[in-house]
């Protein structure tokens, strides 16, 4: 273990953000040979291997996945040293990988990530967008460092820290007839066709607990993005449940309605998600303190 170095420690947490010695030394500025080297011998001196090599492209195995937080630790810290011994203490650099759900990343983009750039512009974001389950996942395979996701979060290897509130409304368009409905009671909603989310969103599970709450319906469609489902319903194909943050436009120029609902519970809570054994250096815990976030 005395002969690991900083530079195989570097290689490893490369390759395991990449997926290839390739791209990993590209990142890092060195030959690909050498990074072969590199990984070679820190398996070597830890007498496991780190990755599984299949089709093409690395992925953790497990003693990877338990040594990577142990590896990113190392890295951050040594770049807060440096950063101290340089006198910068206040310019974070380096890169943050964060995982956003669709309604976050497509509307509410702005907010997160804003004050984080506004702050510390020389820091590379490197943002994904996906359905809470995946990103999820990504937080324990280590591909993403902080997640913030729609929809409630239990898992024994997670730390859930609320954001913000946040509501679905329903929404029909403005020529569907329950629009025409005066004080709408859940028997209205009697055999209405309805356009859901994907299963593996947040946005499905309360759409779905609201169904359960109505007399039975029709789901005619499925769709994977909140755009998607909003243009569906303009169209007249159904009625769904959408953030209220992405109807705005649409309802003030009259193509969308919002049906009033008070009978149905629609209310969510956003959440900062964060894995547990993954070391919350200065990029992390700045990032959190510009959502206003205690950390942990």
């Amino acid at each position: 273990m005395i002969g690991v170095s900083f530079r195989q420690i570097e290689v490893f947490a490369a390759i395991a953000a990449t997926g290839s010695v390739r791209a990993a030394s590209e990142r890092l500025f060195v030959t690909q040979p050498a990074a072969s080297m590199a990984l070679a011998e820190l398996e070597r001196q830890l007498n496991a291997p780190l990755f599984d090599r299949m089709r093409g492209r690395l992925y953790l195995s497990s003693r990877g996945k338990e040594l990577l937080p142990l590896a990113q630790e190392v890295i951050e810290r040594m770049h807060e040293m440096l950063r101290q011994a340089g006198g910068a203490q206040a310019t974070l650099t380096g890169e943050l990988r964060v995982g956003a759900s669709n309604t976050i990343g497509n509307y509410l983009v702005g907010e997160l990530l804003g004050p984080f750039i506004g702050a510390h512009p020389k820091v590379s974001l490197r943002v994904s967008v996906n359905n809470t389950r995946n990103i999820i996942d990504g937080l324990l395979e280590h591909n993403i460092d902080v997640g913030c996701v729609e929809g409630p979060v239990n898992h024994p290897l997670l730390d859930v820290q609320t954001w913000r509130d946040d509501a679905l409304v329903v929404c029909a368009a403005a020529h569907h007839p329950l629009t025409q409905t005066q004080r709408l009671q859940p028997r209205h909603f009697k055999n209405a066709k309805w356009i859901l989310r994907e299963p593996g969103s947040a946005m499905r599970v309360l759409s779905q607990q609201a169904l359960n709450s109505l007399p039975l319906g029709q789901i005619v469609l499925e769709l994977g993005q909140v755009e998607a489902i909003k243009q569906a319903v303009i169209a007249g194909l159904g009625i769904a449940c959408l953030p209220i943050n992405a109807t705005v436009d649409a309802v003030a120029c009259g193509r969308l309605t919002i049906l009033d609902t008070p009978f149905l519970d629609l209310h969510r809570r956003l959440s900062l998600v964060l894995h547990k054994a993954r070391y919350r250096g200065a990029l992390i815990e700045a990032f959190v303190t510009s959502l206003e976030i205690d950390p942990p």
